[in-house]
Parts: C-alpha cells; structure tokens; sequence
C-alpha cells in the first residue's frame, strides 16, 4: 500500500468517525439545546467551506456572501410568513434558484475586477441587499426580523430535522470535496495563482470564477435555509457584513489553505462562543482576544499548523532513522 493510498484511507477514517460523532449527539442524552448547538456547528462549517472555495482555493476575497446566507434564510422566513408554514420546503427550493439567479447577475458584474476592488464590489452588494431588508418593514419585518419559522410536518421534530441537517451538510461537503479534487479544482486553484496561463489551458478565467461564485453562493444559501429551520426566527444582521466577516475569520482559524480548515475554524468560534458568552457580559472583548491570540499563534491556521507539524515529525523520524 502506498503512502498517498494509506492518507487516503485514513482521512475517510477520521471523516465518518466525525460523522458517526455528529449522529450520536442526539442518541447520548443531548440537551435540545446541545442538539441545536451542534447543528449551528454544521451548518457554519458548511458556509464556511463553501465560502473558502472562492477565498482559499480560487484566491476571491469576497465580503458579501453574507448577502446568500440572508437569501436562502429570508425566503424560507417569507414564505412561511406571506404564505404559511405548509411552504417551508418551497421556501427552500426558491431560496436555493434565487441564489443561483443572483449570484449569476452579480457575479457577472463584480468578476470583472479583482484583488479588493473584486472585494468591495461583493461588500457593497451585500450592504445593499441588508438595507432593503432593514428598510422594507411591512414586507421583512425590518430590524424585528420574522419569528415562528416551524417546519411543516415531521420536520418539526428537532431530532428530525437534526438528521436532515447532518445529511444535507455531509452531503454538500463531500461534493464540495469532490469539486476541490476534480480537474476543476486544479484550474480554481491555477486561476488563483497564475491567472496569465489559464487561457493557455483552453479555459477562461472569468468563467471559471463565474462558476466557482454560483455555487459558493448556492451553498452559502443552503446554510440559511437551514438556519432558517433550527433558529425558527431570522434577522437583518444575517445580511450584515459582520456576517461575512465572521466566516471569514472562521476560515482563518481553521486554515484556509486546508479544504476542512473553514469547518473547525467555525466549530471552534462557536464553541468559544458559547462557553465565554455564558459565564462573563463582556464576552466580546474576551472572545476578541481569544481570537487574536489564535491567529498569532497558528499563522496558518489550526489545521495548517498541524499538518506543519506533521511534516516536520516526519522529515525528523526519516532524518533520525538514516
């Protein structure tokens, strides 16, 4: 067995081991709170891996994917609200379109420029699309948000909803993965590197980033439908460029140079989280610094400095045995 084939195997051990973890949590006793803990969990570290497609595999900094997180949250919200609980799954269905729409209009607009005039542009549409949801009261609810967002049928079983969640966001990632690993991902990877020499391989770069943020967004949108679901209730902030912000850091944390980096930097923030917010009212400050310290001591994220440091034992072992 070759040394990239035992990899292989053990990085699908250590995959389902998380997964079998996930799908015991309501099997061991959890709190509905617990439950709902570890559902937010998920559903961060997918945004945060579809949102690290564009920043760390295509090299797109992008501050306004806050903006599909919102989308997909709000058209389930509305729905519910306009319609009725009965049209929660259409709510996701027109979420998940009027992302691709969307992002498919912008994208072609702000795909245009790069570097932070390509990150403006993503947080100037995201800020717009916050100020019609906070501005436009009858209709969003403005700053008080919707509440009393309850899925229809067997879907209001939270353990239910809990497995579905699980799956939908295994799911995702798994083809997020695949993506990352097919010729696709190797042309993302060359668009964000040496943009000069993609035309040589037969392929355009503003189509392969085009590509690449229509389905960030469509999963970004995924996450809010989700939220949508186990919150019962959404808000403008969902919107706000905060938001992005936060994913961003998440990516940072874990490692953006690593595919599951995004999604234990997201585990570990809400994590910190809850553990600071619910013993001191300055958990801002706290939570501020915790992270300040983090990011000083893993540069390159927690996931990036402990494949380092695997490296580095490694080269060692083999130095020592020759």
């Amino acid at each position: 067995m070759t040394i990239e084939e035992t990899r292989s195997y053990v990085s699908v051990g250590v995959g389902v081991c998380v997964v079998l973890a996930f799908a015991s949590v309501p099997l061991v006793g959890a709190s509905s709170y617990q439950v709902m803990l570890a559902s937010h969990i998920l559903i961060w570290g997918l945004f945060a891996v579809a949102f690290n497609m564009l920043w760390g595999v295509t090299g797109m900094l992008s501050f306004g994917q806050a903006l599909y997180y919102g989308l997909g949250a709000y058209s389930v919200g509305l729905m519910v609200k306009h319609v009725g609980d009965s049209w929660f799954l259409p709510g996701v269905v027109l979420g998940l379109a009027a992302s691709v729409v969307v992002s498919i209009l912008v994208g072609l607009l702000i795909i245009r420029v790069g570097g932070v005039f390509f990150t403006v542009l993503t947080l100037a549409f995201g800020q717009l699309a916050w100020q019609i949801t906070f501005r436009w009261y009858h209709f969003t609810g403005g700053d008080d948000g919707i509440q009393g967002i309850i899925p229809p049928g067997v879907l209001s079983n939270r353990v239910v909803y809990y497995y579905i969640t699980l799956t939908l966001v295994v799911a995702s990632i798994w083809f997020l993965r695949r993506l990352s690993l097919s010729p696709m991902g190797l042309l993302l990877r060359c668009v964000r590197q040496n943009q000069g020499r993609v035309p040589f391989l037969g392929q355009s770069v503003r189509f392969s980033q085009l590509r690449i943020y229509v389905i960030s967004s469509f999963f970004s949108a995924l996450a809010g439908c989700l939220i949508a679901g186990i919150d019962n209730s959404i808000h403008t902030d969902m919107l706000y460029w905060t938001t992005s912000g936060e994913v961003i850091l998440m990516s940072v944390l874990g490692g953006i140079g690593q595919f599951f980096g995004p999604f234990i930097g997201a585990a570990l923030i809400i994590l910190i989280q809850d553990v600071v917010g619910a013993r001191t009212q300055f958990w801002p400050l706290i939570i501020g610094i915790i992270m300040m310290v983090m990011v000083l001591l893993f540069p390159r994220g927690v996931v990036g400095e402990f494949q380092r440091l695997r490296v580095y034992l490694k080269s060692s072992f083999q130095r020592n045995g020759a």
